[in-house]
């Protein structure tokens, strides 16, 4: 096979794990139009069909699908062998590619990564804000970070930050024309602003616990986000009741903005971690964003 089979080998695998020619281009750097001819080129030359195209989405054929499970784990070992070839350079170097929440992003991940990067330029991180459950190996990222209980098993899982809880807020207005819950149950007679998560579709349910006692209550209200900094806004603008991490409506709660309830009722969870499948861990790149986001108990190191 010629160097330009594997390309085009390649160039289906993105448009395949993407599912969509304008993402892969994208990712390719190069024109749409080249690489859906790229593509026919290479179904000519097959002479079977790989993807059934529409006018919104990409999806594999039955032999799409076999050629995908076919080549990405062997791109996969190049890719790593490559990459490990780098440990015999003077600085790491590489491209590390991590899924994860805006909230990750900025309470744990970017404070770590921003004094660490400076000293190795040769390693590019791109860094993919999404709070649904990504598939990293099939999607091509080398770690992703989630909760601890998140996490799948099959994984690696190092833990990058501490436990952390989710509080009730509202503002001072709201909750003296409303009243002030007393119990989780008592969610259910105001207005409360949700949370959807993308990857269940779903409203978030949201979790307390008092004394052992478990409770998930569906709330509702006039307004649902994907992103916590947005209801934090709702939330202080008098829309009603949210529940967001702890950690970022600090700030509000000091001011006075924001005003906590059922503090009582608000239980900690596992931390974020980062995690990646084994064959990862041993490129420098790699191993450098590990250390630099490795969690540490305040007074170790």
């Amino acid at each position: 096979m010629v160097l330009s089979d594997l390309n085009r080998l390649r160039w289906f695998q993105l448009v395949a794990e993407e599912r969509s020619f304008t993402r892969a281009a994208a990712r390719l750097g190069v024109a749409q139009s080249t690489l859906s001819h790229t593509i026919k080129q290479l179904e000519a030359q097959m002479g079977i069909r790989l993807l059934t195209r529409t006018t919104r989405n990409v999806a594999l054929t039955e032999a799409g699908e076999r050629l995908l499970q076919t080549i990405a784990p062997r791109f996969t070992e190049i890719d790593d062998e490559i990459a490990a070839l780098s440990a015999f350079r003077d600085t790491p170097s590489g491209s590390i590619r991590l899924t994860l929440s805006d909230h990750a992003l900025d309470r744990v991940v970017w404070p770590k990564l921003k004094p660490v990067l400076l000293d190795y330029p040769d390693i590019t991180v791109e860094l993919i804000l999404d709070s649904t459950f990504r598939n990293i190996v099939e999607e091509g990222f080398d770690a992703g970070v989630r909760l601890g209980e998140s996490v799948e098993k099959d994984m690696i899982a190092v833990r990058i930050g501490p436990d952390w809880r989710l509080v009730a807020v509202a503002s001072p207005a709201y909750l003296a024309a409303r009243g002030i819950p007393r119990h989780p149950k008592d969610l259910v007679g105001h207005a409360c602003i949700n949370m959807r998560h993308e990857s269940a579709g779903g409203l978030y349910a949201w979790e307390f616990e008092k004394d052992g006692q478990e409770l998930r209550v569906r709330v509702s209200g006039q307004l649902v986000f994907n992103n916590s900094y947005a209801m934090i806004d709702a939330a202080a603008s008098g829309y009603g009741i949210a529940y967001v991490p702890h950690d970022i409506v600090e700030a509000q709660l000091a001011s006075g903005a924001l005003i906590q309830v059922l503090d009582d009722w608000s239980p900690f969870f596992d931390g974020y971690f980062l995690y990646y499948p084994s064959r990862r861990q041993n490129l420098p790149a790699f191993r450098v964003i590990i250390d630099a986001l490795r969690h540490r108990e305040r007074g170790r190191t």
